[in-house]
């Protein structure tokens, strides 16, 4: 189970990014934040007003109020790095976010054996291989790869924040709604310092885009949310490094959306990096 919760993350990360990046070209990325985060929100109040999750309340939620201070910033400077820079960089660069994670399991006395070890090296290697790493051609700016490795890190605190957070399902529900709502607050507030300074909060041609876009956004945030859930079930069943090393598979995912969707080809070295990336996950599932 630790696997498939771990895998599905990969699915919803890999597709939330994808959504996310191309709704950041023609609308302002903290925009995207705000208003995807907004709808999770709701959602998520529905989920726990239903279930009676608040009950569930525990000491340690406090965690899940840090991880939406932080979620914002990691959003916002990951969505400019993929409207700034190509996704076959940027995505793959992201995934050394993975070593905060990682490092939490270690920190807690985990010790991954020799299969799991190699399958950890193999995923991670073809993880970077799968976005296609480009060895010529124009530079990548370095205020890229700067918001890039900022918003790697912060998603790795997130993801290791959330999983903490609570201790049950109900409580889950709970954690999520704490750290979106906190997420709505604080991208509320960075967004109405950006107007006051005069900042773009709307796309182009005004509000009836933004509206349209609207299930766009939707899906964005409910699959961003959605990953952070199922993240946690995975760490509550399994090794965190093993959990987080098949979670950060999601480059994969943006790989083969950008082929599905916006036809750009695979190069040889993305579909070897594919390749590794299934070796590395069966090691990790079966080691």
């Amino acid at each position: 189970m630790t696997a498939f919760f771990a895998l599905a993350t990969s699915l919803l990360i890999g597709l939330a990014d994808f959504g996310g990046g191309l709704l950041s070209r023609r609308v302002p990325a903290l925009t995207v934040v705000v208003v995807s985060q907004s709808i999770a929100a709701v959602v998520l109040g529905g989920v726990v007003v239903v279930t009676g999750a608040w009950r569930d309340a525990e000491p340690r939620l406090w965690l899940a109020v840090v991880a939406g201070l932080l979620g914002p910033l990691a959003m916002l400077a990951f969505y400019k790095a993929l409207a700034l820079g190509p996704m076959g960089i940027v995505s793959p660069l992201s995934t050394i976010g993975v070593a905060v994670p990682v490092g939490v399991g270690l920190a807690l006395g985990e010790r991954p054996g020799p299969v799991q070890a190699g399958g950890i090296l193999i995923a991670v290697v073809g993880v970077l291989l799968a976005g296609g790493p480009r060895v010529g051609g124009a530079a990548v700016r370095g205020r890229t790869v700067l918001l890039t490795l900022g918003a790697a890190f912060g998603f790795g605190a997130v993801m290791a924040l959330i999983a903490e957070a609570s201790s049950t399902v109900p409580g889950l529900f709970l954690a999520l709604f704490v750290q979106r709502a906190t997420n709505v607050v604080a991208g509320g507030a960075a967004l109405a310092v950006s107007a006051g300074r005069g900042g773009r909060v709307l796309p182009a041609g005004g509000l009836r885009p933004l509206l349209a876009s609207l299930p766009a956004l939707a899906f964005v945030g409910l699959a961003d949310v959605a990953a952070n859930g199922t993240y946690s079930l995975a760490v509550q069943r399994g090794p965190v490094t093993v959990a987080a090393v098949l979670a950060y598979l999601y480059p994969v995912i943006t790989a083969v959306a950008a082929r599905g969707v916006l036809r750009e080809r695979l190069r040889g070295v993305q579909a070897a990096g594919a390749g590794l990336a299934l070796v590395g996950t069966l090691l990790l599932a079966t080691g």
